[in-house]
């Protein structure tokens, strides 16, 4: 199954409140959990969150909900990704970064910047989903929408790309478009993409240098280029999936939409086995809820998919060392080292 991070969807709830709708309802008919949308720690379906944006669209009588919702959201969608490219030397850069890591908001967004062939000193930034559920058009312009946000952030409130391409019919006026954009609009395009001027992606970027590497040491360790991501996604859905007991190499595999074997060779190839993962993933749910909660032992034992208390003790203490209750109440436990 195609994700995307849950801040994709970040302020939709309050939109479609504000439009007069049930935000609720258009998420749950989408397959979607409503506690993951806005979380940059949940991964969503992909094709689900397009088709929330589509019905609610449709539903209200917004042709530009995704135009809409755009105007609402930021470059702190990204998450870590978006850290890094805004403290870029270069808009350049920052582009080259958000091509390279955008697998860690998205492992089926292709986001690229490439030369224009019909004019040497411009350059096209296209925006594409590597695999492509219809309709999609809002979540298109949704995209669209904040990668525009972007530009102006970089290159100042009142920037206007040379053009946008949008590969589909206008939803709305043509002329709203450019009211949009603030540029000419093609449609039908064989992919969404914005036209630049190469002297304003030469620009230097305010910039801390610090936050920048960190954040790049940070995506470089834990997420990679596009190859390297599987146990991120694998992690985050076990997370999820924990509660349910659903947590076997089948279940995450088919989520991701791999054969079983496939997963495996990728978790292999990135040095991590499946049992490990889905391990540490309960160890550190654990660590978080006992330190940072007063759930009860019981509610815990369900959020990490534990039919019984007393495998939750053998857990921790192999853990921690201690019983969960121990830990919890121990003065130094925030400091255990694993």
């Amino acid at each position: 199954m195609p994700l995307i991070r849950g801040t994709a969807l970040v302020e939709f709830p309050e939109l479609i409140t504000q439009l007069g709708g049930d935000p609720l309802s258009f998420i749950e008919s989408a397959g979607l959990d409503y506690a993951d949308i806005g979380r940059h720690d949940r991964f969503i379906s992909l094709p689900g969150g397009i088709r929330a944006l589509e019905d609610a669209s449709a539903s209200l009588d917004v042709p530009d909900l995704g135009r809409r919702l755009a105007t609402r959201q930021g470059i702190d969608i990204l998450g870590p990704v978006g850290l890094a490219g805004r403290n870029a030397e270069t808009v350049a850069e920052a582009f080259a970064i958000f091509d390279r890591f955008m697998a860690a908001y998205s492992p089926s967004i292709s986001a690229r910047m490439v030369p224009d062939p019909a004019a040497a000193d411009r350059y096209r930034f296209e925006f594409d989903y590597l695999l492509k559920p219809e309709p999609w058009s809002q979540a298109i312009e949704l995209s669209m929408g904040v990668v525009l946000k972007l530009l102006r952030l970089f290159l100042g409130p009142t920037y206007c790309p040379l053009a946008v391409h949008l590969p589909h019919a206008p939803l709305s006026s043509p002329d709203s478009y450019r009211g949009y954009f603030g540029c000419r609009a093609e449609f039908s395009e064989p992919v969404a993409a914005f036209t630049l001027r190469t002297s304003d992606l030469e620009r230097r970027l305010p910039t801390d240098r610090l936050a920048h590497q960190t954040a790049i040491d940070f995506l470089s360790s834990t997420v990679g280029d596009y190859n390297t991501t599987t146990s991120a996604a694998a992690g985050t859905l076990i997370r999820q999936l924990l509660p349910s007991g659903a947590v076997r190499l089948d279940d995450v595999a088919r989520y991701l939409d791999l054969h079983p074997k496939a997963l495996q060779r990728k978790l292999t190839a990135e040095g991590v086995s499946f049992e490990d993962l889905v391990d540490t993933t309960r160890r550190e749910t654990a660590r978080r809820l006992l330190l940072d909660t007063d759930m009860s032992l019981d509610h815990l034992c369900r959020e990490l998919g534990y039919a019984e208390q007393s495998v939750l003790t053998r857990s921790c203490r192999r853990w921690f060392g201690m019983p969960p209750t121990a830990f919890r109440k121990s003065a130094g436990a925030r400091t255990v080292e694993d």
